[in-house]
């Protein structure tokens, strides 16, 4: 079974539009080819960012050739012919249905099987050489696999999908974390299988499902707000995966027209609502390059954060994070500390593990590089910035310093529980930095609480969060004494005396209020922000963040303190040696005879010859431990003093 009819019509693909009208014939049928339109991606991103030399070796493939941007240049563009898609489209149908026999696996009700899926994962793992840079780019397309044998991470998980897809096993589908790649299968998707590596270990989960790492709410896992694909996502996956950078400081103009077009299209079609995270993908192209008619960066990246929230629990991170640059980009501090911190909040209700260095690296470089330069530039306005409408400027806004609080208090949340420790004294560092950028009126301008925790008797039920039984209370907070009156020169001062009952006054009479007479005023809110923390540790530094002088030793000795990262283990009882062993002693290490025990008072007792080393080991021995047991200098009145433990004296 090769290419249909129709899709042998659309070829040649000789230029950007003819590819778009490949995908966009794709797109309307209900199984899209996955294989076709993978290879074909392929092909054009390896002739336009991988090898961009005309090859004359290379039968049967040509360059379309255009005029540039400028005169004197000219853009070339890969055909793609039917003959060259055609074989490796063939070469990669034989070598699937080669070596998976779907006779051994009987599908009773219609849905694939672990085994089957695991027996797919291992035909595409074993065809991968064995030795190459698994994170280079350039590698997560179909072509890579069939030219080069080489996928990165995610690249593995959708050449799965492929094959199930060749294999006509239509139940298994992609499914997405911000981070990784497995599958799901069976009836409406309720089982998954890891098919893939994740980081720099190739620790082989093959087959095995993914409820471990929901379970230990871990944020590769999303504590299971992933994205359940269908095969009009797992295009947009593919197309979301192009990568158009030739070297680390070029990118590939065709490229990048491809990957903005086809994002259009999907999105015209409705197949992004779901997927936040090509939302926040096609509004950074918009701000690179707009497109007339269309909606404004700004509005798509909202439009992905009101998926994360409506489709996923709002438990993606990513989201926060494209508007957070956004705005970043433009010098809109404000807004950017205010995503930052809507990205902490985020971030603070998951457990910190070891496969999360991904956005633990994120958030790192926001907070120690991305924050203190945003706020460096801000101390230092543009001229002719002062009298800009715009309201405060972002240092003597007291609501900046109040996200950037929530931003350091959804770290520190997320520390609370998890395995790993987050915070070290680096972070400690820019905090200081940053906080110091503020001055003292505006930030006592913000209010700040503390969340109470839950009462104990809610532990006592059970709680679904395994963090919850691991915290402790909060501290108390010290409140302002008044200061004692000097005591004059030989006075004693008589201790308190309580007052008796019958000196103690009592209370006013209070009248009750008329009917017609307006009750007590309630208080004025505060006429700042108000921050109610949630942390442990941004709870124990309220009165040091509000400080007319930042104390920068105190900070860094609070936010670097060791958090309860493990529930403490019983110590096991000391381990003894049976009776039956003589016990080792100092003295039968050091080869010293010892003692009898009870010896007889008959028996005249033998003093064995012992050489000089023996000797001087025992009077160390003997003199260390009658230092602890006796007053100083004690022991040396016993033993004659040895030259290298004699104490130097005065003047000496």
């Amino acid at each position: 079974m090769g290419l249909k009819p129709w899709q042998k019509a659309l070829f040649p693909l000789r230029s950007v539009a003819a590819v778009v009208r490949l995908f966009e014939a794709e797109l309307r049928q209900p199984e899209p080819d996955l294989v076709l339109l993978s290879l074909v991606l392929g092909f054009v991103e390896h002739f336009l960012a991988v090898n961009r030399v005309l090859p004359t070796n290379v039968p049967g493939l040509t360059f379309e050739s255009r005029p540039g941007p400028d005169p004197q240049t000219r853009l070339y563009f890969p055909v793609a012919e039917l003959s060259i898609v055609a074989a490796l489209y063939a070469r990669f149908t034989a070598q699937i249905r080669g070596a998976v026999d779907l006779s051994l696996y009987p599908r009773p009700d219609g849905c694939s099987s672990r085994d089957l899926v695991r027996k797919v994962s291992d035909v595409i793992w074993n065809s991968l050489s064995r030795s190459y840079f698994k994170d280079r780019a350039h590698i997560q397309s179909l072509f890579s696999f069939i030219t080069g044998t080489k996928l990165d991470s995610s690249g593995v998980a959708f050449a799965v999908v492929g094959a199930c897809q060749v294999l006509g096993l239509p139940d298994v589908h992609l499914a997405l974390s911000e981070d990784h790649a497995w599958v799901a299968f069976g009836a409406g998707g309720s089982q998954t299988a890891e098919v893939t590596w994740h980081g720099k270990g190739n620790e082989d989960r093959r087959g095995q499902p993914v409820q471990a790492g929901v379970a230990e709410r871990s944020w590769l896992y999303l504590k299971g707000s992933y994205l359940r694909c269908t095969r009009h996502m797992e295009v947009a996956f593919m197309v979301c995966a192009i990568n158009p950078s030739i070297d680390g400081h070029t990118d590939s103009l065709e490229l990048l027209q491809l990957q903005q077009r086809l994002l259009w299209l999907l999105y015209d079609m409705g197949h992004l609502d779901r997927y936040p995270m090509a939302l926040g993908n096609l509004a950074d192209l918009e701000e690179l390059e707009p497109t007339p008619g269309r909606p404004d960066p700004l509005t798509l990246y909202h439009q992905g954060i009101h998926s994360a929230r409506t489709y996923y629990n709002n438990e993606h991170i990513y989201p926060y994070l494209y508007l957070a640059g956004f705005h970043c980009r433009n010098k809109n501090v404000k807004e950017a500390l205010e995503a930052w911190a809507d990205t902490a909040t985020v971030i603070q209700d998951y457990n910190y593990c070891r496969e999360d260095e991904e956005i633990y690296k994120e958030f790192f470089d926001v907070a120690n590089d991305v924050i203190p330069n945003l706020l460096e530039a801000a101390a230092e306005p543009p001229p002719g910035a002062e009298g800009a409408p715009g309201g405060l400027p972002a240092l003597q806004d007291p609501e900046c310093f109040a996200h950037l609080l929530r931003f350091y208090d959804g770290i520190c949340r997320w520390e609370e529980g998890s395995p790993t420790p987050v915070l070290h004294v680096g972070w400690a560092t820019f905090l200081v930095q940053s906080l110091g950028r503020f001055d003292g009126q505006v930030r006592q301008q913000v209010t700040l609480l503390s969340e109470d925790p839950a009462p104990p008797e809610a532990d006592l039920g059970g709680s679904e969060d395994p963090r919850d039984g691991r915290r402790r209370g909060p501290r108390r907070e010290s409140k302002p004494e008044e200061p004692p009156t000097p005591k004059k020169s030989g006075e004693r001062r008589p201790p308190p005396r309580a007052p008796r009952p019958e000196e103690t006054p009592p209370p006013p009479p209070t009248a009750p209020p008329a009917p017609g007479t307006p009750g007590p005023a309630p208080p004025a809110p505060p006429p700042g922000p108000v921050l109610r923390f949630r942390s442990q540790k941004m709870r124990g530094m309220k009165e040091l963040l509000r400080a007319a002088k930042v104390n920068s030793s105190a900070i860094k000795l609070q936010l670097t303190a060791q958090s309860q990262v493990q529930p403490r283990r019983p110590r096991a009882p000391p381990r003894r040696l049976p009776p039956a062993l003589p016990q080792e002693t100092p003295q039968r290490f050091l080869g010293i005879p010892q003692k009898a025990q009870n010896p007889s008072p008959d028996l005249p007792r033998l003093q064995p010859r012992r050489s000089r080393c023996q000797q001087t080991a025992g009077r160390v021995l003997w003199g260390c431990s009658k230092a602890f047991r006796e007053p100083k200098n004690s022991w040396e009145t016993q033993w004659p003093p040895l030259p290298f433990l004699r104490r130097p004296q005065k003047g000496s």
